[in-house]
């Protein structure tokens, strides 16, 4: 095939993962265009970038969604290709079919590649043909109770109900008992049609006590493709990633060769080439089930690269390029361990509810073997239209002991005041016997995460709890629930509420 340089790139994407692209790109010297919408006018990514394009208002639907006019920056700016991270567009198959019939590579899957794998029920027909471990259910669509009914009787309680084109928890309802099964139905149906515009479910046995293991995939155009092996996802709050590590501590070498050849294979009924992830529910047993394949970056990529020493960004320009993975499967092998914690601005003693806000201190912890991705500076407004996440904290080490004791380490010089964060729930993670043993799984924050317990575990709770007693006991406000500016703290006011 044909070889395209690439010089100058545009990155479809906000904050980290814009940032975290172009930092490779420079490196490969190659040029940068960010776009940002006017939430975002003084965000890192605009100012790192070579060039930046405002590209509407806050809304996403209005600025980071509009394909038309990115691609129409790319024509004005003359980039060779776009870069569309993770979110938003990346995994939208018109998108990219516009992108290429503009003449401008898209750095990922072909189109339908994604499309293919962007629908669950297509997914599971094309991956049957290659001998892909499946969970029980079936591959088609189900609108009648009747038929759900017989399915879950033929497969056993507990089900899940889960819609086709769903993502994120949305359109997921697991059933325990026939009774349920009405209800729970028509309720996965409404939300799949209110989230995706699309209502098909499809009804699965339900694993208890999963975990969450997903493989990254790496092909080219020419038909090569490898994979980096696992990254262990299990700690989750509704539904989506807060922690992730790579290696697992539960796979043996022979159970992480036969879900990578899986994972191959999944890669290899679509004609996958790019940077991709294949995920897995693996039960008590350690078998494995195919879940979904994500056609793109995934956000904890960086403990893949850290065990492996590739850069998967790079990679995917290469690929994008065409050119042939410049390594084999014999070449890789895994080395220390990693960690990533996802630093949400939320409230894990409030249900994890977003905390939106000033950025008042933002200070990253440093030294060896810690990295942090991130996308905003002190002084910044965490803005109230997108995903709260502020970085990813990742650290690596020898092994599994070393790389927790590293993150617990940098957890404490993350220094971040003005809204509520995810750090003081990760480092009870990190400390929990049930995580520090591997014997967890999906459940944690159900099984193992007492709000009241982190509170007591946590100095900065500590110390709005004396405030607020010493504000009762006086009943005035205290010298010490007070700020610098001589106004109630946010924290101290949370506290009186």
């Amino acid at each position: 095939m044909e070889m395209r340089k690439i010089n100058k790139i545009l990155v479809a994407n906000r904050g980290e993962i814009a940032v975290r692209v172009m930092r490779t790109a420079k490196e490969m010297g190659i040029q940068t265009v960010a776009v940002y919408s006017e939430a975002d006018r003084d965000s890192p990514h605009v100012h790192y970038a070579d060039e930046a394009v405002c590209v509407g208002p806050p809304l996403s639907a209005e600025s980071y969604l509009r394909g038309d006019k990115i691609i129409q920056i790319c024509k004005d700016l003359q980039v060779d290709a776009i870069h569309p991270g993770y979110g938003f567009l990346s995994e939208n198959a018109r998108f990219a079919r516009d992108v290429t019939d503009n003449g401008i590579i898209f750095i990922g899957p072909s189109p339908e590649a994604i499309e293919v794998m962007g629908d669950k029920l297509a997914a599971k027909n094309t991956v049957a043909e290659y001998d892909v471990p499946m969970v029980p259910g079936v591959n088609h669509a189900v609108t009648e109770v009747d038929e759900a009914a017989k399915i879950a009787e033929q497969i056993g309680y507990p089900v899940l109900i889960k819609a086709s084109a769903g993502g994120g928890g949305k359109g997921m309802r697991v059933v325990e008992q026939p009774d349920d099964l009405e209800e729970q139905m028509k309720r996965a149906i409404s939300e799949a049609t209110s989230a995706f515009g699309d209502g098909s479910v499809f009804v699965e046995k339900f694993i208890t006590s999963p975990r969450h293991i997903e493989i990254q995939v790496l092909g080219d155009q020419h038909g090569n493709l490898v994979y980096l092996f696992e990254r262990e996802c299990s700690i989750q709050r509704r539904h989506q990633k807060v922690i992730e590590e790579a290696p697992s501590s539960v796979l043996t070498p022979e159970k992480r060769e036969a879900m990578g050849k899986a994972a191959l294979g999944v890669a290899k009924s679509c004609n996958y080439y790019g940077a991709g992830t294949v995920e897995f529910i693996v039960d008590a047993n350690l078998d494995f089930f195919f879940l979904e394949m994500n056609t793109r970056l995934q956000v904890e990529h960086p403990v893949t690269e850290e065990i492996t020493g590739v850069d998967l960004v790079k990679e995917q320009i290469y690929v994008a390029e065409g050119r042939a993975l410049s390594f084999a499967q014999e070449d890789l092998k895994i080395k220390g361990h990693a960690m990533e914690v996802r630093v949400y601005a939320e409230d894990p003693t409030n249900g994890f509810l977003p905390d939106i806000g000033r950025l008042q201190t933002y200070i990253r912890p440093q030294g060896p073997g810690v990295r942090v991705d991130d996308g905003f500076e002190q002084g910044m407004d965490i803005p109230i239209y997108y995903d709260p996440m502020i970085s990813k904290l990742v650290t690596f080490g020898d092994n599994r002991e070393m790389a927790i004791e590293r993150m617990l380490r940098a957890i404490k010089e993350y220094r971040i005041t003005g809204i509520t964060t995810t750090l003081a729930f990760c480092a009870y993670v990190l400390k929990h016997e049930a995580f520090t043993s591997g014997n967890f799984d999906t459940k944690f924050v159900e099984k193992f995460f007492d709000p009241e317990e982190l509170k007591k575990k946590d100095p900065e709770y500590e110390q709005i709890a004396s405030a607020l007693a010493a504000y009762l006991i006086d009943g005035r406000k205290t010298q010490t629930a007070v700020n610098g500016n001589g106004q109630l703290s946010k924290w101290k006011l949370r506290a009186r509420n």
